[in-house]
């Protein structure tokens, strides 16, 4: 048997790797072959992955906890199962899916069955990502409908911007001097100014 690898995959920065890290404590893989990476799995554009997989050669074994750990979409997580099986001859163990554990059932039906499994998996992950997508979409436009405001709060018109405002339109002012006049960026002064034009 070749070099122990375990993949970590967490999607934010506060969320914790201590669940897998413990697994892969537990199996003795060591520490300078654990490779983590902090965002999320919708493609493997990740540093740390990459990193693994250049290191990578035939005959090791890559432990990964769960399947969405690989990754959450489904073409991607087939494309990476296939490069790292086939073309660098790696093994891969899934921890919570016995059945996905390449060093097993290495004749055809045991290599169709893991074919199965992973495509089921790997369909089940991306699902749950569009779900995830699809749930804060509707939380968001309910939040919208309840009146709560996103992004940057508006700058208020101030007191003199009607009479900055027709001082920049009669060109006595620029762009910048009514802005400053009013305290705020040019942009954002511009911004009003279009609106106030529309609303009169």
């Amino acid at each position: 048997m070749g070099t122990m690898y375990g993949y970590i995959r967490v999607s934010s920065r506060d969320q914790k790797e201590d669940r897998q890290r413990e697994a892969f404590r537990e199996l003795l893989i060591p520490e300078e072959t654990i490779f983590l990476d902090k965002q999320s799995g919708k493609d493997f554009e990740r540093p740390e992955y990459q990193r693994m997989v250049q290191r990578m050669k035939q005959n090791d074994v890559l432990y990964i906890k769960s399947i969405d750990r690989l990754g959450r979409n489904y073409g991607e997580i087939l494309e990476q199962w296939r490069i790292l099986t086939r073309e660098k001859g790696v093994d891969i163990v899934v921890l919570d899916m016995p059945l996905l554990d390449t060093r097993r059932g290495k004749d055809l039906m045991g290599t169709f069955l893991s074919d199965i499994v992973l495509q089921v998996l790997s369909f089940v992950a991306e699902n749950e990502r569009e779900n995830i997508r699809q749930r804060q979409a509707e939380g968001i436009a309910a939040a919208k409908a309840r009146g709560v405001k996103f992004g940057r709060p508006e700058y208020p018109y101030p007191e003199n911007f009607r009479e900055i405002y027709l001082e920049w339109r009669r060109k006595r002012i620029t762009l910048r001097q009514a802005a400053e006049a009013c305290g705020m960026p040019v942009g954002t002064f511009y911004g009003k100014a279009r609106k106030f034009e529309n609303a009169v």
